[in-house]
């Protein structure tokens, strides 16, 4: 099954009580299969994958696959600190059905380039699913590197890559590795469409949990290089890309879907939207429907 266009990475919704949601996360699952989301991404940072234990990770993949397997990919993040963990946390994965694996780069370590290559490709040869590979400095404290990723863009168990560095000359570089059987995936809303229009394959998004169908409309244009129409729908968003980044990710998208009634908060250490951005939050909301409404999906 192909990955590309749009992509959510799901937020995993809470009780008040923090315990997971199940009835919110299947309102979530067909939210996105409504709107034409092309594949769901399961327990990534997004998911809060760090604070859910093992038997929460496998209901959520589960309850994914039940509903959108065969539909979409269902990719699960399984990327962990150490290479063993991953392997394990990607055998887990498959066994529960997901698709495909997204594996973070190893978080904390701070591994080498090599480190990095050979890490990898134990994990496509082990972990018993198609690889993509996901790059978030921000988050992790290593970058996975162009020249790295052209080492592992071979491997045909390697599929694609997250790229969340959203730099244009990143992007070119790994733009020369695309082929049938490596996709480039945007991890970054706000530069999604300009990565889109310059010939990605797809987008990794938060912002889609809540404009699901605006952003597929967002992905269609651009990936059809209809300049002015993806520029204009992603001035629509820009609200919505600035609003997902006045606190770390997932706070303020869980803030937006906790208005929409799915979920309540997040998991310690992570604390819900500061209250000097709820009137933004508030208002941002109230214009959802209407903004999906204007979407084709």
């Amino acid at each position: 099954m192909s990955i590309s266009g749009l992509i959510t990475a799901l937020a995993t919704p809470f009780r008040a009580d923090g315990t997971v949601d199940a009835e919110a996360w299947q309102r979530l699952l067909a939210r996105q299969l409504a709107a034409g989301v092309q594949g769901v991404v399961v327990a990534g940072s997004t998911g809060e994958a760090a604070a859910l234990a093992d038997e929460e990770y496998d209901a959520l993949l589960r309850a994914a696959v039940a509903m959108l397997g065969g539909r979409m990919p269902v990719m699960a993040g399984t990327g962990a600190s150490a290479t063993a963990r991953t392997i394990e946390a990607t055998r887990r994965a498959a066994r529960n059905g997901a698709s495909h694996a997204l594996v973070v780069t190893p978080p904390y370590v701070r591994p080498t380039q090599q480190g990095l290559l050979r890490h990898y490709l134990a994990v496509a040869e082990q972990g018993g699913l198609p690889v993509v590979l996901y790059n978030v400095p921000a988050r992790t404290g290593c970058d996975l590197l162009p020249e790295t990723v052209a080492e592992l863009a071979g491997h045909p168990n390697i599929v694609g890559i997250k790229e969340a560095v959203g730099d244009m000359a990143r992007l070119k570089a790994l733009l020369a590795l695309q082929g049938d059987g490596f996709a480039i995936l945007s991890g970054d809303d706000g530069s999604a469409a300009r990565a889109l229009l310059a010939g990605a394959d797809g987008l990794v998004s938060v912002g889609s949990n809540v404009l699901p169908g605006t952003f597929r409309t967002l992905c269609d244009l651009a990936r059809a290089g209809d300049h002015g129409a993806a520029e204009a729908w992603d001035a629509r968003l820009q609200p919505y890309h600035d609003f997902c980044g006045v606190e770390p990710n997932p706070i303020p998208v869980k803030a937006l879907l906790q208005r929409l009634g799915i979920g309540h908060g997040l998991r310690l250490p992570l604390l819900s939207l500061s209250d000097a951005h709820h009137a933004a939050a508030d208002h941002l909301a109230a214009a959802v429907d209407a903004l999906e409404a204007l979407s084709s999906h």
